[in-house]
């Protein structure tokens, strides 16, 4: 089983564009916006307070998900985790949620349809991405140290229950001080798929 797809050997990189004020009905953040140099794909950082210094930021990696961030899936936690992300960083009064563009563990919002399809004819989210042709697991976390780097923040707080991102921080040269387990969401709807996020991503849901 190719649960990870093997990394290019040129690290994605991106460009800072702009920023702006982004109102919500959790707190004003700021918006950065990023796109990488080759592909042209966007990305954004929330941020709130002062993120500067050496006092370790309060962070999160959250890949796309349109079905559970915007149209409230139940399929999965993810929309969950966006909210639950936001509050705590809005709660601690600082903090930074890169939004990544990565959406269906980075094989798109189409092919996460039919991935969704095999899924209830009886495959695991596992199963259903690697029918399709693709690892279980596309996304390449790796452009979240230039945004970092790009925002001056070298110390962090992760909010995540996946070991890929706290691995790939630290190989960039992010200093990881604590991880901050997020589990939130679980439902009738989601159970098999947290499951085997668990047992077959490595995902940490029980601790």
């Amino acid at each position: 089983m190719s649960v990870q797809a093997p990394q290019s050997p040129v690290e994605p990189t991106v460009d800072y564009v702009a920023s702006c004020k982004l109102p919500t009905p959790f707190g004003e953040f700021a918006m950065h916006g990023f796109q990488e140099q080759h592909g042209g794909r966007e990305h954004v950082v929330l941020t709130m307070g002062d993120i500067s210094g050496d006092e370790p930021v309060l962070a999160r990696l959250h890949s796309e998900c349109l079905t559970g961030d915007a149209l409230f899936s139940l399929r999965c936690d993810c929309g969950f985790q966006l909210e639950a992300a936001l509050e705590a960083i809005a709660k601690e009064g600082r903090g930074a949620l890169l939004y990544l563009r990565q959406e269906g563990r980075g094989i798109g919002l189409i092919n996460k349809i039919r991935a969704y399809k095999l899924q209830d004819g009886g495959a695991d989210t596992v199963e259903a991405n690697e029918q399709l042709g693709f690892p279980a697991d596309m996304r390449d976390f790796r452009v979240a140290r230039h945004m970092l780097d790009k925002l001056g923040i070298r110390r962090v707080r992760v909010m995540t229950n996946n070991p890929r991102k706290l691995d790939t921080l630290r190989e960039a040269g992010i200093d990881v001080v604590e991880r901050v387990p997020l589990m939130v969401g679980r439902n009738p709807h989601n159970d098999r798929y947290l499951d085997t996020k668990a047992a077959k991503l490595g995902h940490m849901l029980f601790s």
